[in-house]
């Protein structure tokens, strides 16, 4: 049922957040809460597209439609994750515009590691993983998503689903986990997209100011830092059922993976891989 919640999980406190999230002079303009969603990055796009300003700030209760990566689909329980969008309009060369999912899991990871003590690390290119005895299981998933309608105003809508309030038997698949299941069912809602949204905005004016240089900003030595694919043995699915094994050596100025191969090493962007999986 829309808009449906346990009495573990209320609902998200739209004035709680902007609160705390909108101040003046800051990056973030405008906090909405919405019941229902298909999918909150494509409601963010289209209002990107009609003119939406930086800093608008997009969740709901309830994706029905919600997207992954190379369209994969994937839905949620009301009320038991944290799901939203935000808009941002960077004014950074186009080849640093890759760092934007990095930059909203290096947020996400510093928020549920100081909020809830689970901890949460970085898979490459956009997933957020919490180690255990069993593997990784996975937190949340992040889809970075352009607006390239008007040349003059480029939009970079990014999303993330949060696995929050979700018993074992409501995850979609058994690689998933949630906070929940790690132990930190008390953890609210509200006080965790706060917190996202605060360390996103520190990383990304860091990084604006840098021109989109993440070394300089230090977005890069923090993210590298909390991935654990690099320096792990790595498979890699390319399109065309094409597979690349070898070693994750690092991520580039570009946020690239860089995989060190037989044919030497390869820079992958997130648009040329279907999968990343641990090698044998």
């Amino acid at each position: 049922m829309t808009g449906e919640h346990s009495s573990e999980t209320p609902p998200l406190d739209r004035a709680a957040i902007t609160a705390a999230a909108v101040r003046p002079g800051g990056l973030w303009r405008s906090v909405e809460v919405v019941p229902e969603a298909g999918s909150t990055n494509t409601d963010l796009i289209a209002r990107s597209k009609e003119g939406a300003p930086e800093g608008t700030v997009l969740a709901t209760e309830h994706q029905t439609a919600g997207k992954g990566r190379l369209g994969r689909g994937f839905t949620t329980p009301p009320g038991a994750a944290l799901t939203f969008s935000v808009l941002v309009r960077p004014a950074v060369p186009p080849d640093f515009l890759g760092w934007l999912s990095p930059m909203m899991g290096a947020a996400a990871v510093a928020a549920v590691r100081r909020l809830t003590g689970v901890g949460a690390v970085l898979k490459w290119p956009n997933d957020v993983l919490v180690p255990g005895e069993g593997g990784e299981g996975k937190l949340a998933g992040i889809l970075a998503e352009a607006d390239f309608s008007d040349p003059d105003r480029l939009g970079v809508v990014v999303g993330m689903g949060l696995n929050v309030a979700q018993e074992r038997g409501e995850l979609p698949v058994r690689t998933a986990t949630s906070l929940r299941v790690e132990g930190a069912s008390g953890t609210g809602r509200d006080a965790l997209l706060a917190a996202v949204l605060a360390g996103f905005e520190e990383r990304y004016t860091a990084w604006t100011g840098a021109g989109g240089d993440a070394g300089t900003s230090g977005l890069a030595a923090e993210y590298r830092d909390v991935c654990v694919t690099i320096g792990r043995g790595v498979r890699v699915h390319l399109p065309g059922d094409r597979l690349l094994e070898g070693t994750a050596t690092g991520v580039d100025d570009q946020a690239r993976l860089l995989v060190a191969g037989p044919g030497g090493e390869q820079a992958l962007s997130a648009g040329d891989v279907v999968h990343v999986r641990p090698g044998d």
